[in-house]
């Protein structure tokens, strides 16, 4: 698609991945940006327009998709993680946010702006995913759980947004230099190189992206006879 006419809004837009989306859009022509966050205030990207959005959140969506009619491209970038194991019992409730934002937020979002897609030519839909879509490791069961129920709700959009033109992306990358794993010993991906990946992609109308060598290791590993995801962390 053309990205020098499009009407971008990016979820999550104050920090990270999202404020280098924003900036990427921007750089690359974009008539207008929103940048969407709990507070409007958080977001810093110079030419942008500041948007209240809580994806969790039904009325501030609902408002979102009547404030920003002209939008042709939408880009769920909006997520937490927390640190959750399956058997744990105190970490329910994080699971349950980890699923609201992460699975519900972006489903959400997609229902409310598919009529806006279509009504200004189909544009496109883009779902930040992770490497973890395909895999868990130990502290990431909820993330994990919540970003597979992502992917396949991405595919599910894929054919259900078929018919209006809508170009639907997902995106799989591993760790990225972020507030989100500060914590993390680990080589990171720039948050500016995978957002350029994902405004190459929408000019070349793909509709997955492998943002990294790890990615792109773990999707080729999970058709080998012993899966990648069948191994806990640290076993050979």
């Amino acid at each position: 698609m053309e990205l020098a006419s499009a009407v971008v809004l990016v979820t999550g837009a104050n920090r990270g991945l999202g404020h280098a989306l924003v900036e990427a859009f921007l750089q690359a022509g974009a008539a207008k940006v929103y940048a969407g966050a709990r507070d409007p205030a958080t977001v810093t990207a110079t030419g942008a327009i500041p948007v209240a959005l809580d994806i969790t959140s039904p009325d501030t969506i609902t408002r979102a998709a009547q404030a920003c009619g002209d939008v042709n491209v939408v880009v769920n970038n909006a997520g937490i993680a927390r640190r959750t194991f399956s058997l744990k019992a105190d970490t329910l409730a994080d699971m349950r946010a980890e699923m609201d934002t992460n699975y519900w937020g972006p489903l959400s979002m997609a229902q409310a702006f598919a009529p806006v897609l279509a009504r200004n030519g189909g544009g496109a839909l883009v779902n930040i995913l992770s490497v973890l879509s395909w895999l868990s490791v130990p502290g990431t069961a909820g993330y994990s759980a919540s970003k597979a129920a992502m992917w396949s709700m991405t595919n599910g959009l894929r054919n259900d947004l078929a018919a209006q033109g809508t170009q639907v992306v997902g995106l799989h990358v591993g760790y990225m230099d972020t507030d989100m794993t500060a914590g993390v010993d680990a080589p990171k991906a720039s948050p500016a190189e995978v957002a350029q990946q994902v405004v190459d992609a929408l000019r070349n109308g793909r509709r997955e992206i492998l943002a990294d060598a790890l990615s792109q290791q773990v999707k080729a590993g999970l058709s080998a006879p012993e899966a990648v995801y069948l191994h806990p962390a640290g076993e050979a």
